[in-house]
C-alpha cells in the first residue's frame, strides 16, 4: 500500500480519475497503524458476466489512496469479499479505482456494485457501477451520494465529473438517420454502440433464439403462401396465431362491429389519434342531399359528445411497389359520437381529403350497404396502423426515448441526482433502436417488404410527425386535455395514463426535493442546464417552438420536464406497444397494406375487400413479426422494480419504496376493475408496463 498525504490523495483522485494508475510500488517505508477494510464487489448474474482476469483495485479517501493490487478475481453472480490492511486511515472514502488486467484469455467483466465497510464508526460506503470493464481502462466509481455541482464545496469532484463527461461524449456521440428526424446515438449497427448500451447475454439469447424460432416457422409455413389464395375473410384464420390471451379471439369474433370499431379509438394499440370536435372539420365535405347527416352531426357538436380522428398526415405519401404490385395509402377522416353508455360509434368516413377541381370525395355512413362501410372501415384500420406504428410507437415511443438517453449520457455525470434517476429507464434502449432502424424501417426491410407505406414513404410520415411534436403531447395532462379526453369514463387509457403520470410525478417531486431545496439551486445547476438544453436543441433539433424547454427555471418545471421523460421511456411506449398482438392478430382488423385503391362507389363484394387486403404471404410476414416483437419478454423489468441501485443512503430508498407501493395499489385496483369489464384494458398496468424501451 502506498498511502499518500492528505492533500496529494485527494488531488491524486482528482487527476487521475479515469485515467490508468501506476501499479503498487509495494507498501510504504516506515512504521505504521494498519487499519482494516472489508470490500464486498458484486458481479452480475447475466451470462458471461463474470471474468476469468484479475481486477486491481484502489480505495481513495479523503487523506490518501491505498493501492490493493491484483487481488480479485470477480466470479459470475459472485459476491467477492476481500479483507485488507491498509497502513493509513483514509478517512471519508471518495472514490474506488478499478482496472482488470489481461491474461491468456481476455474476459470482460460487469460489476455492478462495490461496497466497502470502513473501520470504526466510518460506515459503510457503497459505490454503484453497473458497468462493462475492459481492456485495460482504469474505472473511477465515486460514492453514491448524489451531488450537484454546487454541493461539492471544495471541488472534490469537479475534475471527475468534467473528465467523466469529456469522456461519455467521446463514446456517446449523436449520429444522423434520416434528415429532419430527431438524433439517434451515432453507429451503423448494434456492434458500434457503447458496450453499456447492449444486450446482456440473456436477453441477446433470447431474442436471437426467438427471432429465430419465428423465421423458421415464416420459412416452413409461407412457402405455401405463394401457392394460396385467399378467397374469402375467413381464410385469414389460415395465419391467426394461437395466444395465451382472449382479445385476440375476441377481436376475430367481433371486428365487423361499430362498437369494436369505436372502441379501439379510446382503448386499443393506438389511443393517441382520438380528439373531441371543436367544430366541424373544414375538409369534412357534405355533398348535397346529406342534410340530414349534418343535422346529426351538428347536434353531437353541440353536445359535446362529436369525436374526430383526421389522418391528414397520410395525405400525399408515395405509396409501396411489393413485388412490382403497387399498394395503397389513403388520408380518412372518421367522426364518431359518444354515447351515454360509453359506447364511441362511427358516424362518417371521408376516406379521401377533398381536391379542388375534384367532385366531392365519397361518404360511407353506418347505412350503407354492408360490405361498403365495412371496407370503409379496413381502409380506416388500415391507415390506423401506420400512423400507429410509425409516429405513436416508434417516433414518440423509440426515437423520443433515445433521445433523452443520449442526451443524458453525454450531459450528466453520474454523481447527478438526476442521471441516477433516469438512469435505469434507459436500459437496452439504443440497441433496440439501433436494430429497429437496419432491420424494420431500413432499406428492404419489414416495412419495404410488406407494409404500404414502405420504401420511402415511412419516412415521409417519420419526417412529418416529427414537425408536429409538442411537449405537451407528451405530458398526459395536457395532452389528454388538449383532446378532450379528460371525464370520458370509457377511456380507460386516458383514466390509467393520467393515474400513472400522477404516481410518477410525485415519485419524482420526492426526489427532487432531497436535492433541490429551492428555485434558485434549479436555475444554478449548469449540468442540468445543459441536459435541458441537450435534449431540446441538440436531439430535438430545436424543438423549443414546440414548447419543449430551453432551460429549467424551477422545480415544478424541472419535476414536469423529468416525468415526462420517465412517462415517455415507459407507459408512452407501452401504451402503443403492448397491445399490438391482441388487436393485429386478425388481419382484417388492422391491415399493413391495402392492394387496390379506396372505393369509388358503395358496390362492394366480399371478393373486393378480400383483393384489398394483404395476401396470404403478407399477411404471414405481420403476424410473424408482430408476434415476435409484441410478446410479452421474459426478461423484462416492470416499472420502479430496477434492482440497480445508483442512490446512496435511507432517504432515496425510501422514495423508491413508496413509488413501488404506489405502482403496486394501482396494479391491484386496475386488476380489479378489469374483472368486471368486458373488455379489460392492461396496456398501463404498472407491472406490465417495462422499465425502459427495450423491444
Amino acid at each position: 500500500m502506498k498511502p499518500l498525504p492528505r492533500k496529494q490523495g485527494r488531488d491524486a483522485f482528482l487527476e487521475t480519475a479515469g485515467k490508468p494508475s501506476r501499479d503498487s510500488e509495494g507498501p510504504s517505508r516506515g512504521s505504521a497503524e494498519m487499519v482494516k477494510y472489508k470490500i464486498l464487489v458484486a458481479t452480475g448474474d447475466s451470462v458471461f458476466a463474470g471474468s476469468a482476469n484479475l481486477v486491481h483495485l484502489w480505495l481513495v479517501g479523503e487523506h490518501g489512496e491505498a493501492d490493493l493490487g491484483k487481488q480479485l478475481r470477480p466470479l459470475l453472480g459472485r459476491k467477492t469479499e476481500l479483507e485488507v490492511d491498509v497502513p493509513l486511515h483514509l478517512g471519508r472514502l471518495l472514490a474506488v479505482k478499478l482496472r482488470k488486467q489481461k491474461g491468456l484469455l481476455d474476459s470482460d467483466w460487469f460489476c455492478k456494485s462495490i461496497t466497502v465497510q470502513g473501520p470504526g464508526t466510518q460506515g459503510e460506503a457503497f459505490f454503484p457501477c453497473y458497468s462493462w470493464v475492459q481492456g485495460k481502462e482504469t474505472i473511477c466509481l465515486t460514492e453514491g451520494t448524489a451531488l450537484k455541482v454546487t454541493d461539492d464545496t471544495q471541488n472534490l469532484f469537479r475534475k471527475y465529473r468534467e473528465q467523466e463527461l469529456e469522456n461519455r461524449r467521446n463514446v456517446y456521440r449523436w449520429g444522423s438517420w434520416k434528415e429532419g428526424l430527431i438524433l439517434p446515438i451515432a453507429g451503423s449497427t448494434e456492434r458500434d454502440l457503447p458496450r453499456n448500451q447492449r444486450f446482456m447475454k440473456d436477453k441477446d439469447l433470447d431474442f436471437s433464439l426467438s427471432l429465430v424460432k419465428e423465421l423458421k416457422n415464416f420459412a416452413i409455413k409461407g412457402t405455401l403462401d405463394f401457392v394460396s389464395r385467399v378467397q374469402k375473410l375467413e381464410d385469414y384464420q389460415k395465419v391467426f396465431p394461437h395466444t395465451k390471451t382472449a382479445l385476440p379471439e375476441r377481436v376475430r369474433g367481433s371486428w365487423k362491429e361499430d362498437a369494436l370499431f369505436g372502441y379501439q379509438f379510446l382503448n386499443g394499440a393506438n389511443p393517441m389519434l382520438l380528439r373531441r370536435s371543436m367544430r366541424l372539420p373544414a375538409r369534412l365535405v357534405l355533398p348535397p342531399g346529406m342534410e340530414d347527416v349534418q343535422t346529426q352531426l351538428e347536434k353531437e357538436l353541440k353536445a359535446g359528445s362529436l369525436f374526430e380522428v383526421d389522418f391528414s398526415l397520410l395525405d400525399g405519401v408515395k405509396p409501396n411497389i411489393i413485388i412490382f404490385k403497387q399498394q395503397y395509402v389513403t388520408a380518412p377522416l372518421v367522426m364518431l359520437k359518444l354515447q351515454p353508455d360509453g359506447r364511441l360509434l362511427p358516424m362518417v368516413i371521408q376516406l379521401q381529403p377533398p381536391r379542388h377541381g375534384c367532385p366531392p370525395p365519397l361518404l360511407f355512413l353506418p347505412s350503407d350497404p354492408p360490405m361498403a362501410w365495412l371496407l370503409a372501415k379496413i381502409w380506416v384500420r388500415s391507415s390506423d396502423f401506420q400512423l400507429h406504428q410509425l409516429q405513436s410507437h416508434l417516433l414518440r415511443g423509440h426515437l423520443m426515448a433515445e433521445v433523452i438517453s443520449v442526451a443524458t449520457m453525454r450531459s450528466l455525470p453520474s454523481l447527478h441526482p438526476i442521471y441516477k434517476l433516469l438512469a435505469p429507464h434507459f436500459r437496452y434502449t439504443m440497441e433496440i433502436n439501433t436494430l429497429a432502424r437496419n432491420n424494420l424501417v431500413s432499406e428492404w426491410g419489414i416495412f419495404d417488404l410488406v407494409v404500404s407505406t414502405g420504401s420511402g414513404g415511412h419516412v415521409d410520415i417519420l419526417q412529418r410527425a416529427t414537425s408536429c411534436l409538442t411537449y405537451r403531447s407528451f405530458c398526459p395532462p395536457d395532452d389528454l386535455a388538449d383532446r378532450g379526453l379528460v371525464g370520458v369514463k370509457s377511456s380507460l387509457y386516458a383514466q390509467d395514463a393520467l393515474r400513472l403520470w400522477e404516481i410518477i410525478s410525485r415519485y419524482v417531486e420526492r426526489m427532487v426535493e432531497l436535492f433541490y431545496r429551492s428555485d434558485t439551486d434549479v436555475k444554478e445547476d449548469p449540468e442540468l442546464q445543459v441536459w435541458c438544453r441537450e435534449v431540446t436543441e441538440v436531439g430535438l433539433l430545436g424543438a423549443q417552438d414546440r414548447g419543449f424547454p430551453l432551460s429549467l427555471e424551477s422545480r415544478a418545471e424541472l419535476c414536469r420536464f423529468v416525468a415526462m421523460c420517465i412517462f415517455t421511456c415507459t407507459g408512452q411506449h407501452a401504451s402503443t406497444h403492448l397491445g399490438q398482438l391482441d388487436w393485429y392478430a386478425w388481419i382484417p382488423n388492422g391491415p399493413c397494406t391495402m392492394r387496390k385503391p379506396p372505393p369509388i362507389s358503395k358496390d362492394v363484394t366480399e371478393r373486393d375487400i378480400v383483393d384489398s387486403l394483404p395476401c396470404l404471404q403478407q399477411a404471414r410476414m405481420q403476424i410473424t413479426v408482430t408476434k415476435f416483437l409484441g410478446r410479452r419478454q421474459p426478461v423484462m423489468v416492470a416499472l420502479g422494480q430496477h434492482k440497480e441501485e445508483y442512490f446512496s443512503g435511507p432517504r432515496p430508498r425510501d422514495v423508491l419504496k413508496q413509488f413501488q407501493e404506489e405502482l403496486a395499489i394501482m396494479d391491484k385496483e386496475i386488476e380489479v376493475r378489469n374483472a368486471s369489464l368486458d373488455l379489460p384494458y392492461e396496456y398501463l398496468r404498472p407491472s406490465l408496463v417495462e422499465n425502459s424501451v427495450t423491444i
